[in-house]
């Protein structure tokens, strides 16, 4: 049977399911016919609302990690940063979003490694409003997809983002501004103590840049970069990237009713957790 004749045939299946709870499920079982996928996951960003996990293939997500990704760690996500600050939309692998230091980030450590994917590739589909959806997938065995996988996902996209537009157009979600309330805790972390170059620093080491990316981002040399980072982990009490990976999770995770201003404002003012002991995001 040919390509077309299978996308055809799935269709026929998925169309009439359009605002159903079926939908996603059929969604990656038509993705599946063309292309062998080993894990794949649908992630809804609504306009405002933190984000949820629509459907899992084939169990892809995982309590309590799966809460630690939804609270707060997916504002570190490649997938989100090329979607909400790149405008980016459409079909994507990994590799071209990530940046150069992402295998050495604590997002990757904590989170990425341990899905166990050697490759990922995926969809960046907007929806009503300022929403869109990331549809991923991902191979966890020896081999990677082949060119020819990869340029019929991307043929497919306009279909894929279309069908979905439809499908989320169709479901009615009361929605609240938390996603927008921790993109505000993110660039306000670390507010109440740093500079604000020391602040971008640890920003953008929080996202997973390089040293040497860094310094070009904000066209200073990488010992500047590196001078700025020391006084700021001093200021925050951590050492390494690893510890302030936690504390920004930590203080994003516990904001309660957060307004405005320096996540660790209020943070500080309570027992701090042991630098470390949040489990994370498996896949």
């Amino acid at each position: 049977m040919s390509a077309i004749s299978t996308l055809s045939q799935s269709l026929a299946s998925l169309l009439p399911k359009l605002g159903s709870e079926q939908f996603s499920g059929l969604l990656i079982n038509t993705v599946r016919t063309l292309v062998p996928v080993d894990e794949a996951s649908i992630i809804v960003y609504e306009t405002a609302s933190t984000p949820y996990i629509d459907f899992a293939y084939p169990g892809a997500w995982t309590q309590p990690i799966l809460d630690a990704f939804l609270n707060s760690a997916f504002l570190l996500d490649p997938y989100y940063i090329a979607a909400t600050r790149e405008n980016k939309s459409g079909f994507f692998r990994l590799r071209d979003l990530a940046p150069a230091g992402f295998q050495r980030s604590e997002y990757y450590r904590v989170y990425y490694r341990k899905t166990a994917l050697s490759d990922e590739c995926g969809y960046l589909i907007p929806i009503r409003g300022d929403g869109f959806v990331n549809i991923s997938l991902g191979r966890t065995g020896a081999s990677a997809f082949s060119k020819n996988q990869l340029l019929l996902l991307e043929d497919i996209s306009s279909l894929i983002a279309s069908i979905c537009g439809m499908h989320w157009q169709q479901i009615d979600k009361t929605e609240t501004n938390f996603r927008g309330q921790l993109e505000a805790a993110l660039g306000c972390f670390g507010d109440s103590l740093l500079t604000r170059r020391e602040r971008q620093v640890t920003n953008l080491i929080l996202l997973g840049h390089s040293t040497k990316k860094l310094a070009d981002v904000l066209g200073i040399s990488p010992e500047t970069v590196k001078l700025h980072r020391k006084h700021a982990y001093a200021k925050l009490d951590v050492r390494t990237q690893s510890e302030l990976f936690y504390l920004f999770i930590d203080s994003v995770m516990s904001i309660d009713g957060y307004a405005s201003g320096d996540p660790l404002i209020a943070y500080l003012q309570t027992p701090r957790k042991p630098t470390g002991s949040m489990t994370t995001r498996a896949g």
